[in-house]
């Protein structure tokens, strides 16, 4: 006897058309690029073994996003938030011994490549922008884990309170409750002034006075206010003037003469994200930090130096190192 065909055919390509779109959900509750990739493969593994089961009672859309939702609410049970270094502690002052020692990777939040967690047509990326940049990522942690797929349910994916509701395995109401409670809260998470992208002016000036490592011209491209950190490690600065301090320190001074390489795929958190090689005692530059700045205005208003190029460079498609050693000296 034939097998029994699904009522409803789900096929492995269909389930594909939404890699995107859940990726960009998973990164937002997770707030992790690489946890987002396993949740997702994780959704359509078990979105293709359940294919012959699904009766099209809901869209597939609907369907995925239960499953995307439940994977994620187990991932986060029991676990510390991620974070940026602004959100465990105080400013630091710029002196290269309070660094500190790095944390733990999973503890931070990462970057994502607006080209993996964004989709739809052109103005609607552009809106959606603003919903991936690093702070905005950074605040919803705070949030407890359904609250937090509320949100980003109704109001960064505007999907209807009945819909989110059947996602969440729960009511109407309590979706209403669980988004009440969550705008209360984002709304008290300090959250720098509105994050834009850098114009590319304000980037052109950037990358010329990093390269020249021009620090009094750095300075004016910083908001006095600014503020700079650099996971894995706690610390974090606040002040144009502090900022520029420690970059004058001996240890930090060993990336003047650095290289800016732009990531080539795309923008990162919604920005231009830039890849830092360091100059190597061997004649070339080695990684030192994928670059992801916010700017507010003319001016930049959160520099944010991800250091874990072993795992972020291969990611954002950035060579190994630039430039070839020199051979001995004879």
């Amino acid at each position: 006897m034939a097998a029994t065909a699904p009522v409803i055919g789900v096929s492995s390509d269909l389930l594909e058309e939404y890699r995107r779109e859940l990726t960009g959900y998973c990164y937002r509750m997770l707030g992790s690029g690489f946890e987002a990739d396993d949740a997702v493969q994780e959704t359509l593994l078990r979105a293709w073994r359940a294919a012959d089961s699904f009766e099209g009672r809901s869209s597939v859309r609907s369907w995925l996003y239960r499953i995307a939702t439940n994977i994620c609410l187990d991932m986060l049970r029991g676990r510390q938030r991620r974070a940026l270094p602004m959100d465990l502690g105080p400013a630091s002052a710029p002196v290269e011994s309070l660094l500190g020692a790095p944390r733990p990777d999973d503890i931070w939040v990462s970057p994502a490549a607006d080209s993996q967690v964004l989709s739809g047509n052109p103005a609607e990326i552009a809106i959606s922008r603003e919903s991936v940049r690093l702070a905005f990522i950074a605040a919803l942690q705070h949030l407890p884990a359904r609250q937090r797929a509320a949100l980003i349910l109704c109001e960064v994916l505007k999907m209807p309170a009945a819909e989110a509701a059947t996602t969440l395995g729960t009511s109407v109401p309590a979706v209403n409750s669980a988004l009440q409670r969550a705008r209360a809260t984002m709304a008290e998470v300090d959250i720098d002034a509105p994050a834009q992208a850098p114009s590319p002016v304000l980037l052109d000036q950037y990358v010329d006075a990093f390269q020249r490592y021009d620090l009094s011209a750095l300075v004016k491209l910083l908001h006095d206010d600014a503020v700079m950190s650099m996971p894995p490690f706690p610390m974090w600065l606040r002040g144009s003037a502090d900022i520029v301090a420690f970059l004058a320190e001996p240890g930090p001074r060993v990336c003047a003469g650095s290289l800016l390489v732009p990531v080539a795929a795309g923008l990162v958190n919604g920005v231009q994200a830039w890849g830092q090689y360091k100059p190597s005692s061997d004649g070339g530059h080695v990684p030192w930090a994928l670059q992801v700045h916010d700017a507010s205005g003319d001016r930049f208003s959160r520099l944010t130096f991800f250091l874990d190029t072993d795992r972020l460079f291969p990611r954002f498609g950035l060579p190994p190192r630039i430039g070839l050693s020199r051979r001995p000296a004879v």
